[in-house]
């Protein structure tokens, strides 16, 4: 069975919150909490500028309406302790100037039992952390016009030995709970909900996903490797013991413009479990997988989204995917429409139109290793449960729009591998 007490507690506490709250603004009511005085406010800005290497910037109970960035630089062996998740708030509201809300850099940084809210950009953003704990921290957005919110909640990028456990991340524009470009990541017991993206590892090696609730965003969980990064392709990934569950949010995220291959998570379309993009040497397995309108897990080249697959030390395709011993459970809606890899699904799909597919395979396959797919040459496995009864479709797009072709049959990948993952260094953080 699966080991998810504390995650039972967060679905059940997600939709306690969400009774007679359809925008799910909140998880509690940071307006009933005593307001803290300029003076604390103002003690709480020193302290982040002035702590000295292993020390503790101790956050009281109350709400501290914050009108500049609090940053933590090139600092050591850091605890950021607040009174509470319902206790202490850190509201960037009014926050005029600068991204993040909170934002830190150094070794072995802890921030936890504290909630974030309302920043102009991420919510609390880690960069060229070597040891970086999330633990007991919510973050999110109060607004009600979502595009405008923030585009990632709890955001390590570039970092070493990361360690998220026990938040809750909701309303950003883009992920959640977002991991790029770094390596040695747990992310567990947490949820994310009313995201585009629930939970996102991007272009990162060595990550362990499990124990999460991950419900009512556009997309569920995300593995993508993207051109252009810093950090090119990522591997090894586990997501595992999970419930990703009603994943049907619309997807609110803004095209960004100044990046060359635009904003990939536009292109989510609503009712997405689980999306592998250009992924690398991924498990996913002993998940909860229910009622997401369009697909409960799709994997997918990076040809897919019409930008250009050509870019140093890097690979359009997924490869070395192991997908084993999932639940399913299809939802009755029509799949969305709204996207063009929703479109693809519902339309050309190997079951009929408008049928909700359990598993999808966009087909997209490295030529030069094989000419022909039923050789597994990306080496897709697929072991589940009962895969007869399931809604498999792969498909075939080298031809284009115009020669779509979808098959059902599953036996070319019928098979298993290993996917390497060690955790053990951090799971003590």
């Amino acid at each position: 069975m699966m080991k998810q007490s504390f995650s039972m507690i967060l679905l059940v506490l997600f939709l306690c919150c969400s009774c007679g709250n359809s925008n799910h603004d909140q998880t509690f009511d940071s307006n009933n909490l005593l307001r803290a005085s300029e003076a604390a406010v103002e003690k709480l800005i020193e302290d982040f500028i002035l702590v000295e290497d292993g020390g503790t910037i101790s956050i009281p109970e109350g709400f501290y309406a914050l009108k500049t960035q609090l940053i933590l630089d090139n600092k050591k062996t850091i605890t950021i302790q607040g009174a509470g998740m319902d206790k202490t708030v850190l509201s960037f509201r009014d926050l005029k100037s600068g991204g993040e809300g909170v934002k830190l850099s150094g070794q072995n940084i802890k921030i936890e039992n504290l909630t974030i809210e309302d920043a102009p950009g991420d919510g609390v953003k880690a960069q060229h952390c070597d040891g970086i704990t999330f633990r007991k921290i919510n973050v999110t957005w109060t607004n009600g016009d979502k595009s405008k919110n923030g585009t990632y909640a709890i955001y390590p990028v570039q970092c070493r030995n990361v360690m998220i456990d026990e938040c809750i991340a909701s309303h950003s524009k883009d992920a959640g709970i977002y991991v790029g470009q770094s390596e040695n990541i747990i992310v567990k017991n947490s949820l994310a909900f009313g995201n585009v993206a629930g939970i996102e590892i991007e272009n990162s090696d060595n990550a362990e996903v499990f124990g999460n609730v991950v419900k009512d965003n556009s997309g569920g969980i995300l593995v993508f490797n993207l051109p252009g990064l810093p950090k090119s392709d990522g591997k090894g990934t586990k997501i595992y013991d999970n419930e990703i569950i009603e994943n049907n949010h619309t997807n609110f995220a803004t095209a960004l413009n100044e990046s060359p291959n635009g904003n990939t998570v536009t292109m989510i379309p609503p009712g997405s479990g689980v999306i592998l993009l250009a992924a690398k040497e991924v498990e996913v397995y002993n998940n909860k997988i229910h009622k997401n309108k369009t697909v409960g897990l799709a994997i997918a080249n990076y040809h897919i989204t019409g930008f250009p697959t050509d870019a140093p030390d890097w690979s359009p395709f997924s490869s070395d995917i192991y997908i084993h011993d999932n639940q399913y459970e299809r939802t009755l809606a029509l799949p969305d429409l709204s996207k063009e890899m929703g479109q693809l699904i519902s339309v050309y799909n190997a079951h009929g139109k408008g049928k909700t597919q359990d598993i999808i395979y966009d087909g997209f396959w490295d030529t030069r290793i094989s000419d022909d797919i039923n050789t597994n040459p990306m080496k897709i496995c697929i072991q589940e449960p009962q895969m007869e009864s399931l809604h498999f479709t792969r498909f075939y797009l080298l031809e284009g729009e115009d020669n779509i072709k979808s098959f059902k049959a599953y036996s070319p990948f019928d098979c298993s591998l290993k996917v390497q993952t060690n955790v053990s260094a951090i799971s003590n953080l």
